[in-house]
């Protein structure tokens, strides 16, 4: 009952934090209709670096808002590869902690590996015209939102307290709550540094769940002043409708058989001291869409039981929980992403090991 408690919390967690980004994303482009993510969808490298920033800010809510502008199309695939190389998920949070003065340095090393991996990959797909999405799909969904911002300017915009409104707001409201009480933590920090209980730690989980609450009450306004034409269909009818249910379904089901497997597998068994298998082994498990499996890594290597190599290996492979919701949304984006990630990660983890 604990794990499953504790599994329903993290489905909730992260289904919030991705509902959450999808409305303030789709609120922001529609109200500054689309010149706020123009520019960033005119330019491939700057999508790339960009995603790669995002992915590389401790724990997944920066990889949930990079999944949420691919699933809107404002940034490519390229890009979305950027974030999941940059991102090692809530082990960012355990390098920090546990080796200070390498935690930069990794950091950046993967972000200069998730930029270069991301330009080349928008080549490749540019040059084999590879489309994770069907071309008329792609097409429809354009022509949908350039209506939708014709429609906007149009429509009248009456205010009224539907039963929709007041849901939303409601839901939005509570989410809020359990983020600054920390009802939905999963343990991973308290805010303070706890060897100077003096300092505060700005790249502690706690941290980034107080700025997601006050970005979701830019979300709370825009419930409040939007029209019933943008509340309804936008939000409503778009997406809590027609995405949370699934990417609450998906959520929860990948980390109840996550946690299942794990509590009866033991990984830590297969752990030899043998690199290059070591290499293998921690790509092939940073496959799995989850945090728990690849803390050993990095406690291996701060212990110094594995060199960087396999640290490598395991945190460009590994994306925690950021790659879920891209599950629920596209199937496809997420096989072949994921594939990518191993391959760069074998790639990067051999080479680091011959020439370093």
């Amino acid at each position: 009952m604990h794990l499953l408690a504790d599994i329903l919390r993290n489905a909730i967690l992260i289904t919030g934090l991705v509902t959450v980004m999808m409305m303030l994303i789709e609120s922001l482009n529609i109200e500054s209709k689309g010149s706020l993510f123009r520019g960033l969808k005119k330019t491939r490298t700057g999508q790339v670096i960009f995603s790669a920033l995002l992915g590389s800010i401790p724990g997944c809510i920066g990889g949930f808002a990079s999944v949420s502008l691919y699933t809107h199309r404002m940034i490519s695939f390229g890009a979305l590869i950027a974030m999941m190389i940059a991102s090692s998920g809530d082990e960012a949070f355990m390098l920090v902690a546990m080796v200070p003065d390498k935690a930069l340095m990794i950091f950046a090393l993967l972000f200069i590996i998730a930029v270069a991996c991301g330009l080349a990959t928008d080549f490749v797909c540019d040059r084999i015209r590879f489309n994770d999405r069907d071309a008329e799909e792609a097409l429809a969904d354009d022509t949908h939102c350039k209506q939708d911002f014709e429609v906007h300017d149009h429509v009248e915009k009456t205010r009224t307290l539907t039963w929709r409104r007041a849901v939303m707001f409601i839901g939005v409201l509570i989410f809020i709550a359990a983020l600054a009480t920390g009802i939905l933590d999963h343990g991973h920090g308290t805010g303070i540094q706890e060897n100077n209980p003096g300092r505060i730690n700005l790249l502690d989980e706690k941290w980034m769940q107080y700025l997601f609450a006050g970005l979701s009450i830019i979300v709370l306004v825009f419930l409040v002043f939007a029209s019933d034409h943008y509340v309804e269909k936008h939000l409503w009818n778009h997406i809590v409708r027609k995405h949370l249910p699934t990417i609450f379904a998906w959520t929860f089901c990948v980390l109840l058989l996550v946690g299942f497997g794990m509590k009866y597998l033991d990984v830590s068994g297969w752990i030899s001291d043998n690199t290059a298998l070591m290499i293998l082994l921690a790509a092939a498990i940073g496959i799995i869409p989850e945090s728990g499996p690849h803390m050993i890594f990095v406690t291996l290597y701060a212990s110094g039981l594995v060199p960087l190599p396999v640290l490598l290996a395991s945190s460009i492979s590994q994306d925690g929980h950021s790659s879920l919701p891209l599950l629920a949304e596209s199937k496809k984006s997420f096989a072949v992403a994921k594939l990518i990630n191993f391959v760069i990660a074998l790639a990067v983890g051999y080479g680091c090991m011959l020439f370093c």
